[in-house]
């Protein structure tokens, strides 16, 4: 089916969970952001959609080191950026527009459900061009910073190595101080996301690597920028020696990458030696976001695919209807599935949303105390965001599969291919897992606690509109309670193990609120339907998990899985 870009959804969730309203969006006015939306969901689905089976058929290739993209890919993408869509959350010295967070996750998910494989790649350069804006020297942001904004050139993140995944204080990928200001890098790199590809005249690899007087552990880690070609043209010493043939994101050239075949890439240092991480968390970080954000995209496509397959296919006599075969839209079952795919996605939509507003308010708000609590939110809201996202991303693709039947189950329909892509965003960008235990260990006492406070408070008053206001502070007192003691021991065996239980049942109680809060917006309709299920049916749900998650961590103390 034709994929129709949600634009009246996307606007509602930016002036709802999003506080379009908010003075440091003042320079944007609402129709400005309703042609952009409209115009990135125009391109979104003419020119990148029809790419999305074409990619997962016809994958990226390697051949003799050199990495071609899928038919199509190379052209689009040279005109998206000729449109100007890789510069618009770009910094406005260096060429971008400079437009908001918010705006930025609008577009992000337009791009994405239309195919996540072509959109990974400006998903990656926008994160470097984070990074080196915020750290480098002005040196290198003036050199690569305009031609990574236009889109000419393109970023990566090279973090992981085959013995250090999550866990990088075993990193071994090396530096060597060259003594005119350069380093010499050697090692390799795996999962490295359009590490190799010929889309763009350039790739800036920012590489994570450890210089041999560096102290153990992650606090001996620096960033690098590595480009494959070097300032006067010539070739660095680098290369994609193999593409990773995975589950789903075909499209997407996934790379290993090595460094110094002929005695090392010549690199130069983004921050300070042995402070890398911190460089790369400012990458990361916003990456996080808009990877939930992804998790919303294929979420939105694949309802959008069922709603219209349910409308078409005849099975089956509905009780109360004429004889005959029915469009299974109306069986209670398919439509208790899609109103449940509905809410989930406009949840997670709301929770993006939000998130990316606290970002945006971290920035450019007025007072320093507004930005610090801004920031403090943010945090807070980003691994809820991420593993929100991307866990309901999974149930949201497999349910589409479910109300497909068979042919759900066969890929020429699509919806097989939504649940493979899926599949990756619960695991990159730090596992769910990782993201609650950083919600458990840290967020949760932001700000001694006051952070959480705020955002449940807020919370209160959305679920209100909707649930009532018994209803509502029961729920929140119990996650609230809920929160407090994983927080207390957030190192204990039982934390970390209802750890991702919690956070689950938290995002749900926050974007309750955010879903509540865009019904009455919206005036009813559809959309307080999907509140009133959600607050519902899913809600209660995740508490329910998390308790028994909690009640049920004492057993893992004692269990032995020889």
């Amino acid at each position: 089916m034709t994929y129709r870009p949600p634009v009246s959804q996307i606007l509602l969730a930016m002036q709802s969970a999003g506080k379009f309203g908010a003075p440091h969006y003042a320079d944007l006015s609402l129709d400005d952001a309703q042609a952009i939306i409209s115009e990135a969901g125009r391109f979104a689905a003419e020119r990148i959609a029809p790419l999305n089976q074409v990619g997962d058929r016809l994958p990226a290739s390697i051949n003799d080191g050199i990495v071609t993209t899928p038919p199509g890919w190379r052209a689009t993408y040279r005109d998206w950026c000729a449109a100007g869509w890789n510069g618009l959350a770009g910094p406005a010295d260096h060429g971008g527009q400079g437009l908001p967070m918010l705006m930025a996750v609008g577009c992000t998910e337009l791009w994405n459900s239309a195919s996540m494989a072509f959109a990974l790649c400006p998903l990656l350069t926008a994160g470097a061009i984070e990074a080196i804006a915020a750290h480098a020297c002005q040196d290198l942001k003036d050199l690569y910073l305009p031609k990574l904004v236009s889109g000419e050139w393109t970023g990566t993140m090279n973090l992981t190595e085959p013995q250090a995944g999550s866990d990088l204080s075993d990193l071994r990928c090396r530096a060597e101080r060259l003594g005119d200001g350069t380093y010499s890098i050697t090692g390799s790199k795996i999962f490295i996301t359009y590490g190799e590809h010929d889309c763009a005249s350039n790739i800036v690899h920012l590489v994570l690597a450890r210089l041999a007087d560096a102290p153990a552990g992650t606090r001996g880690i620096s960033l690098f920028l590595v480009p494959k070609f070097l300032p006067d043209g010539a070739r660095n010493d680098l290369r994609c020696h193999s593409l990773e043939h995975k589950l789903g994101i075909h499209g997407s050239p996934t790379c290993a990458m090595t460094y110094g075949d002929n005695g090392g890439a010549k690199g130069w240092l983004i921050g300070k030696e042995n402070r890398g991480l911190n460089c790369m968390f400012t990458m990361m970080n916003n990456a996080r976001l808009l990877v939930g954000v992804q998790g919303v995209a294929l979420a939105e496509r694949a309802t959008q695919m069922s709603v219209a397959y349910a409308r078409e296919r005849r099975q089956g006599s509905v009780p109360d209807q004429r004889a005959g075969a029915s469009a299974i839209i109306h069986h209670p079952d398919v439509k208790r599935m899609l109103l449940e795919m509905r809410a989930k996605t406009a949840a997670a939509r709301l929770l993006c949303m939000a998130t990316a507003s606290w970002i945006d308010g971290s920035l450019k708000a007025k007072s320093a105390d507004d930005r610090r609590l801004a920031h403090a939110r943010a945090s807070l809201l980003t691994p809820l965001a991420k593993a929100y996202s991307t866990e309901i991303a999974v149930e949201v693709t497999s349910t589409a599969i479910q109300i497909h039947g068979g042919m759900g189950y066969i890929e020429e329909t699509g919806v097989a291919q939504l649940y493979r892509d899926a599949r990756i965003l619960p695991i990159y960008e730090g596992t769910n897992g990782i993201q609650a235990i950083d919600l458990v260990s840290r967020k949760l006492r932001l700000e001694d606690g006051e952070t959480l406070f705020d955002a449940l408070k807020s919370s209160r008053e959305g679920l209100a509109i909707v649930a009532g206001e018994p209803l509502a502070s029961r729920i929140v007192s119990e996650i609230s309670e809920l929160a407090k003691t994983l927080s207390k021991a957030p190192d204990s065996v039982q934390s970390l193990a209802a750890a991702m239980p919690l956070l689950r049942a938290l995002a749900a109680v926050i974007a309750g609120g955010y879903l509540a809060e865009s019904a009455a917006l919206a005036q009813g309709g559809a959309n307080e339907s999907e509140a009133r299920y959600f607050i519902t049916v899913e809600l209660p749900t995740a508490m329910a998990a998390a308790k028994s998650a909690l009640s049920g961590a004492g057993i893992l103390a004692t269990y032995d899985l020889q």
